[in-house]
């Protein structure tokens, strides 16, 4: 794995070995980042469930000012770390740690994010649990997108019920992303 353009472009990334680890491959960040690249620039990254950080760290790489890092295992908090210094990506980093759903209620109040990108465990339900969530708060910006990295056939039946509506899918073997944007209301 690798950081694929930007500053750190070609610098390659550690990831944590395991079965709970599923590290974004190259060819779906690819595809992931040229959907998103016009919101990099300048923007403001959320990744949640960072694992390794790989994803914010592109998004650092492309030119976001800042991105923050949720993540609750020590194995993934040591592995952003190491990464973020050996791209010398540390300058608009930010790590949390802890679980995502104690961590985002205190982020709220403060600025908003262009970008949440969010790659939660497959086959816990933690997609809707965590998008409930950001619903209530007011962390996106007015035209930010989310990004849910879920396994294909994941049920987002829900989405409008929360306030989204699907702005783009992209299906891949083992993953799918759903591009979301804030739905409008029309009165």
């Amino acid at each position: 794995m690798r950081v694929i353009a930007g500053k750190a472009r070609s610098m390659p990334l550690r990831t944590v070995k395991g079965m709970d680890v599923r590290p974004t491959t190259d060819r779906t960040k690819e595809t992931l980042f040229n959907i998103i690249q016009s919101y990099i620039p300048g923007g403001r990254f959320l990744d949640l469930y960072a694992g390794s950080g790989s994803i914010g760290i592109e998004a650092l790489s492309r030119g976001a000012v800042e991105a923050v890092f949720v993540e609750k295992a020590r194995a993934s908090q040591n592995l952003i770390e190491e990464n973020l210094e050996f791209t010398r990506l540390t300058d608009g980093a930010k790590l949390m740690r802890g679980d995502v759903q104690a961590v985002l209620p205190r982020l709220a109040g403060g600025d908003k994010f262009d970008i949440i990108f969010m790659d939660p465990p497959f086959e816990h339900g933690l997609e809707k649990e965590t998008l409930t969530l950001l619903a209530g708060m007011d962390l996106l910006a007015e035209d930010g997108l989310v990004v849910v990295e879920a396994r294909p056939g994941t049920d987002f039946s829900y989405l409008s019920d929360l306030g989204f509506e699907v702005f783009k899918e992209r299906v891949y073997s083992q993953s799918e992303h759903i591009f979301l944007k804030k739905r409008e209301i029309n009165d």
